[in-house]
């Protein structure tokens, strides 16, 4: 690959502050001793790997362009002796610093095998540079971004960055041999040069492993993705994988109860939400009835779901349904102080991370308020159904316990939101969730989220503020499946019923709607109605969810 020179425009600003280190409010408490968590080093098969998260800025940018967010690349601080870098880190500069380089040794797991796990890179390749032919007669004060050549088996992990167009030492990083490896994909954008360099485009992306949930063993390495006009499309860098099947970095029991205990959130619901959450056990107690197709009479449930049916998969043959008594409406509204979080904890990113997802149950979702410019209209049926299965979800690094970032479940999609975007109760480390009025979506801050277009202000409302219903799942929380700890949690029966949660009623949601649209300008109508066609069908059908086990997300990664 030739090397590209490329002329920087005039507003640039390298001279700028750089983002802040992030630390969580508290420190870190000593974890329960047992096994290999919280250990700092992983052992991974042929390697052993080091979260180095003290990282030291290298290059970086910050720029007037509406639309171009600045970013800094950093490389470890330190490095413990024996290991080597792969690859450097990189982030925008609108976040505080909060990223991690892993880097690796070798170990002697596989002595069968002839290769090191390890080798020199034999070259570099210039990929992108910020050389200004008038700005910086000898580029030394320009970002260079360098891919390491790997040897013939092995394969680069990252993207290395200069200060200067000196080609960095062969020293500088460690290329990994390609069994040891995954693949990975692009996932957040860092910063996109495109719109300053139509001709020579550059986009600079976090990665993570293609490969993800329970049974992925892609690690993310921390490094990030140059992709020029002149890189491939298909991702030229690599990550980890982890051969070491006993998941050894994976808290045990007490640890996780000790994490929970610590980082468990406080989730808030809206002061204006009637339908409030309960435990199954209250539900169940309190009349829910478990129906069979072709048979009219419903069985009550008992309170522990032992009669309910036990796995297969949704074939329509069974349903939940409220109690068809008296007890209807007021099961309808939730015990909320006898709400508790449902967790189901998880290897995660090849067991380098433990994955904690709290689940909450409420009897009953309400319907939609929808909003279209500056008007608001309650709906009466559109959005509502029997039985509501949300959740949000922890991710913790095994190398220290530290909590890393929080994945905020809404509707059919969500969002992970790093440590450094969330919000804590005060003198702790315990985030907070806010759940959505009515609809129980979470989400990281107060305010009105709108499911459609932001830009039309068209769509469905999410009001999530702090009230005086709130529940403390560090506290009110149930283990309900942890598999990698073998026999050690005991899954209760509900969790193996995998029908739906609710009845299936039909009827003609787009008539609700066309009496609110009926009155609108035609040009408004139409861009209403296009953006309302682009929602989740679930939200215009009244059906109970399926429980939780059912869910992609149990044994896969999260929807983002």
């Amino acid at each position: 690959m030739d090397c590209n020179w490329f002329c920087w425009p005039r507003n640039h600003n390298f001279d700028f502050e750089k983002p802040q280190p992030f630390a969580l409010p508290l420190p870190i408490p000593d974890w329960p001793q047992g096994g290999g968590f919280a250990e700092e080093k992983i052992c991974i098969g042929d390697l052993e790997v080091v979260m180095v998260t003290e990282l030291e800025s290298i290059w970086g940018f910050s720029c007037s362009e509406e639309g171009i967010k600045g970013a800094t690349f950093y490389k470890p601080k330190e490095i413990p002796e024996g290991f080597y870098c792969l690859g450097h880190y990189g982030q925008p500069n609108n976040q505080p610093l909060h990223g991690f380089l892993l880097v690796a040794r070798e170990t002697t797991y596989n002595a069968t095998s002839t290769s090191p796990a390890l080798q020199k890179p034999l070259d570099y390749t210039l990929v992108w540079s910020s050389f200004s032919w008038s700005g910086d007669e000898n580029g030394e004060e320009c970002g260079y971004i360098w891919l390491p050549t790997p040897p013939e088996g092995y394969r680069s992990l990252g993207f290395v960055v200069t200060k200067g167009p000196t080609k960095p030492s062969l020293d500088l990083v460690r290329c990994v041999r390609s069994d040891l490896t995954d693949t990975c994909e692009t996932n957040d954008l860092i910063a996109d040069m495109e719109p300053m360099f139509p001709d020579f485009p550059c986009q600079f992306w976090k990665v993570r492993p293609c490969h993800r949930g329970m049974q992925g063993k892609g690690i993310s390495v921390g490094t990030f993705y140059c992709s020029t006009s002149f890189v491939d499309e298909v991702l030229c860098t690599f990550c980890l994988k982890n051969f070491d099947s006993s998941l050894q970095a994976m808290p045990n029991l007490e640890q996780v109860h000790s994490l929970i205990n610590y980082y468990g959130p406080t989730v808030f619901f809206h002061p204006k939400d009637i339908y409030l959450p309960s435990s199954v056990s209250w539900f169940f107690k309190n009349g829910a009835t478990l129906y069979k197709e072709g048979i009219k009479m419903g069985e009550e449930i008992l309170s522990g779901g032992s009669n309910l049916p036990k796995g297969g998969e949704n074939d329509g043959e069974y349903w939940i349904d409220l109690p068809d008594d008296s007890r209807n409406s007021s099961v309808k509204l939730g015990n909320l102080e006898s709400a508790e979080l449902y967790v189901h904890v998880k290897p995660a990113l090849g067991g380098t991370f433990t994955d904690i997802a709290m689940w909450v149950f409420c009897p009953f979702n309400g319907p939609a308020t929808i909003k279209i410019g500056l008007l608001n209209f309650s709906l009466s049926k559109i959005g509502q159904h029997v039985s509501d299965w949300e959740h949000f979800t922890l991710r913790v690094s095994n190398f220290t316990g530290e909590l890393w970032s929080v994945y905020f479940s809404q509707h059919s999609g969500g969002e992970w939101v790093e440590a450094s975007g969330l919000e804590f109760m005060n003198g702790s480390n315990k985030p907070v969730v806010y759940s959505s009025k009515s609809g129980h979506a979470s989400f990281p801050h107060p305010g009105c989220y709108l499911q459609g277009s932001e830009k039309y202000g068209i769509g469905v409302r999410n009001d999530v503020a702090r009230s005086k219903f709130a529940v403390d799942s560090s506290t009110k929380y149930k283990i309900v499946a942890a598999e990698y700890l073998g026999g050690a949690v005991a899954e209760p029966c509900w969790l193996q019923y995998m029908r739906e949660w609710g009845p299936k009623v039909t009827y003609n949601s787009a008539s609700e709607l066309e009496k609110i649209l009926s009155f609108l300008p035609l040009n408004l109508r139409i861009r209403a109605e296009n953006i309302f066609d682009s929602l989740p069908m679930e939200l215009y059908g009244e059906e109970g969810p399926t429980g939780p086990k059912e869910k992609n997300n149990w044994e896969g990664d999260e929807r983002c």
